[in-house]
């Protein structure tokens, strides 16, 4: 079932913890909320939830409005980072008791309990109480719980964080083969944007309350609406230079101090002046440029990742993060040069920090 955010806002007191939310999800789709802390995407859940009330706006599921309906009557579940198990029951318990609630038969919840364990791989444990298990078995625990209940719509509020990193891969990967097999409607909130990029079929971008953009994963990464979406989104993040475009026998060059790129043809709608021009890590040059270059600076910090070497360059107080071949002889301290590999770059307005030209996914807005 689809659910809509209808100019929602929340406001506690005068903080406006969402702000004229507007946002679609489809039905069966995997919508992942995202943005740093405090920007409004668990309190956007919680509404869905009815654990929280707009302050103003319409929020509907299935094309119905939800707002005075009761959270028990709105047939969704909600996944917690905290697991939420009661530690009195065995793990069979914990995922009937959404079902016995629901008066639902013992046959049938036997059935489900046992299709659900079986799914989730946690078949050994249903006689288990929650403290014999590890935060991974809590947490399929959890899922299951939800599963069982077979409701419209999951919601998740960052159920991953409290695992460690290999077995946070591991159940990414588990929710999103649940996700093809469920279809169900599923809004999940992170922080973590490659979490995001890696399991939604679409991700909305919060900031302060307001939403920045929707789109698709790899198009949010290749066309962020503004500034803060590209910074937000990419690991390490896009690099964001200050200067200026200058116009020269046809062609602009992009110049500030230490800084002279001649540019590729950039979209029309581009002309001289103030800009910020937008360059991911991976694209330069793979190998710094042995005589002066487009940006040259000193090298203030070098991080080897395996196959790759990230390397950041001060360029008279702009910092400049390349991904350069790990064979690259470089040290903290080194003087170097960088050319950009004629990939894709990013034009932003100085002022808005609004894209400029091509058509950015969807809803762009100013960035403070």
């Amino acid at each position: 079932m689809g659910v809509e955010f209808d100019r929602v806002s929340k406001h506690f007191g005068t903080v406006r913890a969402v702000d004229d939310l507007t946002l679609t999800v489809e039905d069966g789709e995997f919508l992942v909320l995202v943005g740093p802390s405090g920007c409004g995407k668990t309190t956007a859940l919680r509404m869905v939830a009815g654990l929280e009330t707009p302050t103003a706006g319409d929020i509907r599921i299935d094309g119905r409005s939800v707002l005075g309906v009761e959270p028990r009557d709105r047939d969704i579940a909600m996944v917690f980072q905290s697991y939420a198990l009661y530690p009195h029951m065995s793990v069979y318990d914990n995922l009937a008791f959404g079902m016995r609630q629901r008066k639902v038969s013992r046959a049938e919840i036997d059935a489900r309990v046992r299709e659900v364990a079986d799914m989730l791989a946690i078949t050994p444990l249903l006689q288990r109480r929650p403290r014999e298990l590890s935060g991974g078995q809590r947490q399929r625990v959890a899922l299951g719980r939800a599963i069982a209940r077979r409701p419209r719509v999951f919601l998740m509020d960052e159920p991953l964080s409290n695992l460690d990193a290999q077995l946070r891969l591991h159940t990414r990967a588990e929710l999103s083969e649940l996700h093809r097999r469920l279809q169900t409607t599923v809004i999940y909130v992170t922080h973590d944007q490659i979490e995001a990029m890696t399991m939604g079929t679409r991700i909305a971008v919060m900031r302060d309350g307001v939403l920045q953009q929707v789109a698709e994963p790899q198009r949010l990464y290749d066309e962020p609406a503004n500034t803060f979406v590209a910074s937000f989104i990419g690991s390490p993040a896009m690099n964001l230079l200050r200067g200026e475009l200058l116009a020269e026998g046809g062609s602009l060059r992009f110049r500030a101090p230490s800084i002279d790129i001649a540019l590729p043809a950039p979209p029309a709608a581009i002309s001289a002046g103030p800009v910020i021009l937008g360059i991911r890590p991976e694209g330069f040059e793979r190998q710094p440029v042995p005589a002066p270059g487009p940006i040259s600076g000193t090298v203030i910090l070098v991080e080897p990742h395996g196959p790759d070497l990230y390397v950041t360059v001060d360029a008279s107080g702009q910092s400049v993060t390349a991904r350069l071949d790990p064979a690259c002889a470089v040290h903290p301290g080194d003087h170097i040069t960088l050319a950009p590999a004629g990939r894709t770059l990013h034009y932003f307005d100085n002022e808005t920090g609004r894209r400029l030209g091509g058509t950015p996914s969807e809803r762009p807005v100013p960035v403070a």
